[in-house]
C-alpha cells in the first residue's frame, strides 16, 4: 500500500459518520420546476445503498447539511432513515461543529463529500473529504478523494464503498 493510500485508510478508519451535501452529490444538480414551484429531483438508487451499507456493514452514520430546504430532499431522508438532516443551511462549518459537540464527536471521525463553494469551510476541516467528479476545480483541489462518478450518478456510493473497504480491511 502505497503512502497516500495508506494516509486515507487511516483517515477512513476513524470515521462514525458521513456528512453530504444534496444537491451536486445525491443530484445531478438539475432540478425541475412547474408552475407550482419545485417539481423533481432525480436520486441514484445505488447512492441510497451506500447510506444502508455503511450503517450495517461498518455502523457509520450518514447524515445530511444542505442549503436547500426542499419537501422532496426531506422526503428522501425520511426513506433512507438519516437522523442527521439539516436543511436550509447557510453555515455549514457552523453545523459541523454543533454535530461534533452533541455527539461527542472529534473532526477527524467525520467524512463529508460536497461539490461547490459551499461546501469549501467543512471539507478543510473534516478528517476526510471526497467530492464527486464533475465538482468545481476548487472542491477538487481540496478533497482528499476525487470520485470518478460524478453527482447523482453514485459518486457518493463510491465514496461509501471506499469508506466501508478501508475500515473493513483495518478490522
Amino acid at each position: 500500500m502505497d503512502k497516500i493510500t495508506e494516509d486515507i485508510a487511516e483517515k477512513a478508519g476513524k470515521i462514525k459518520i458521513l456528512l453530504t451535501d444534496c444537491d451536486g452529490v445525491l443530484t445531478d444538480g438539475s432540478v425541475y420546476y412547474s408552475e407550482f414551484g419545485e417539481a423533481m429531483k432525480r436520486f441514484s438508487m445505488r447512492d441510497g445503498m451506500g447510506v444502508e451499507r455503511l450503517s450495517r456493514l461498518v455502523n457509520v452514520e450518514t447524515g445530511m447539511i444542505t442549503g436547500e430546504a426542499s419537501e422532496i430532499v426531506r422526503r428522501r431522508v425520511e426513506k433512507l432513515g438519516i437522523k442527521e438532516y439539516h436543511a436550509g443551511i447557510r453555515d455549514k462549518l457552523f453545523v459541523l461543529n454543533k454535530i461534533i459537540r452533541d455527539r461527542n464527536l472529534q473532526a477527524d471521525q467525520i467524512a463529508y463529500i460536497g461539490d461547490d463553494v459551499n461546501d469549501l469551510e467543512i471539507m478543510n476541516h473534516v478528517g476526510l473529504s471526497a467530492c464527486p467528479a464533475d465538482a468545481i476545480p476548487m472542491i477538487r483541489e481540496i478533497a482528499h478523494l476525487k470520485m470518478i462518478n460524478t453527482g447523482g450518478h453514485g459518486a457518493f456510493r463510491e465514496f461509501a464503498e471506499a469508506i466501508i473497504q478501508f475500515k473493513l480491511k483495518s478490522t
